[in-house]
């Protein structure tokens, strides 16, 4: 019998597809309401996943997908450290 290892799967906030968590890029919201871009997927904090496309980051700004997520306002300078990811 063999065992494949179960793969985590995440919503993006833009498209709304379940995708591989390692697909995605994670937005993380820390203990300080400070918004960063965890790269290693490990950080504590609340986490919401976007697409590595700039399409679906344009329809998470559109539709607010971050700011649902957070509960919060998000400045426009995440958005374009965001841009300059992807």
């Amino acid at each position: 019998m063999s065992f494949t290892k179960k793969v985590p799967m995440r919503q993006c906030v833009g498209c709304g597809e379940m995708k591989p968590k390692k697909e995605l890029i994670r937005v993380l919201k820390t203990a300080e309401n400070e918004i960063i871009i965890d790269k290693t997927g490990k950080k504590n904090g609340r986490g919401a996943y976007i697409c590595s496309s700039r399409e679906c980051l344009e329809k998470s700004i559109k539709n607010h997908g971050l700011e649902r997520s957070f509960k919060m306002k998000i400045d426009d300078y995440v958005y374009d450290l965001l841009r300059g990811s992807i």
